[in-house]
């Protein structure tokens, strides 16, 4: 499942193509996708103009001249496609890609100027919604969410008062949305892996007795940050190739730490080799020597 970085990009790569623009049509080619399209979804959004594109955490947020918020959401297997004329390009091509059948072309947005936006989801799994402006913060999609990784509100001090008395294990701890939002799966065993802590470690370890950080919390913070930072920056660790807003084509390739390389020989030189388990039904990668 694309994680915030992959999102973040994808809203950088929709950004310059939608943004100002009016969408003189917009076409639903069925009534739903994981959830039901809110009701006249294609017509409430055909003829208005699109302010600006957000993100908050996995949801792409585009705000609408009529005072609307479309959610929209890329599940497992959502991707877009852009065509502004110059040959079709995705906003980030996924190393598990999948699709680009025309028949999972679910929603497609035509944009003044001629460019065309198309989501296809095989598996459907992505969904849409249409909310008040005014509404947003409270809505179902945001109104539990936790801070975001790379943003003020996430500091030590937050994640040692989350944390404390918490005797679930640290990455469970760190995957919930309700901590921190868009953190997922790869970025958690990816900073673990840095921060040299274990993935079993209980999350209440990052408080004291008074729950004010410990030397752990206060490693892992800055951790996560440059970890998601950097997988931004590259246009997501999960990420084959990035179609730059010019239409320009980088080539970027992570080289995890620990993510998918069980059985390789750690980064670290110490000796020991990449293990992996199963953590609520999903694979946790790490180092048995180096992270404690």
């Amino acid at each position: 499942m694309p994680e915030l970085p992959e999102v973040e990009t994808v809203k950088r790569g929709l950004a310059p193509v939608m943004e100002g623009r009016r969408l003189v049509r917009v076409t639903a080619n069925r009534p739903d996708l994981r959830f039901p399209l809110p009701q006249n979804f294609a017509e409430r959004l055909t003829g208005q103009t699109v302010l600006q594109l957000n993100r908050r955490a996995k949801f792409v947020l585009v705000h609408l001249d009529g005072g609307d918020v479309l959610i929209m959401h890329l599940g497992m297997s959502g991707r877009f496609t852009i065509d502004a004329g110059n040959g079709a390009r995705r906003p980030g091509q996924f190393i598990h890609d999948v699709g680009g059948i025309s028949a999972h072309d679910h929603i497609v947005f035509e944009i003044a100027g001629g460019a065309r936006v198309t989501y296809n989801d095989p598996r459907r799994f992505g969904y849409m919604d249409l909310v008040p402006s005014a509404e947003l913060g409270a809505c179902k999609h945001v109104r539990d969410l936790g801070v975001e990784p790379i943003g003020n509100a996430f500091h030590a001090d937050y994640l040692a008062r989350k944390a404390a008395g918490r005797k679930q294990d640290l990455k469970a701890f760190l995957l919930d949305q309700r901590v921190i939002a868009g953190l997922g799966n790869i970025y958690v065993c990816e900073a673990l892996s840095r921060a040299g802590l274990s993935p079993r470690r209980r999350a209440g370890t990052l408080a004291d007795k008074r729950g004010r950080p410990t030397e752990r919390c206060q490693r892992l913070v800055p951790v996560i940050r440059t970890v998601i930072a950097e997988a931004i920056a590259s246009g997501g660790s999960s990420l084959r190739d990035y179609a730059h807003a010019d239409g320009s084509l980088g080539y970027f390739q992570h080289t995890f730490h620990v993510y998918g390389r069980e059985g390789e020989p750690c980064r670290s030189g110490c000796g020991s080799t990449v293990k992996r388990i199963v953590q609520g039904g999903r694979s946790t990668f790490f180092c048995s020597t180096c992270q404690r």
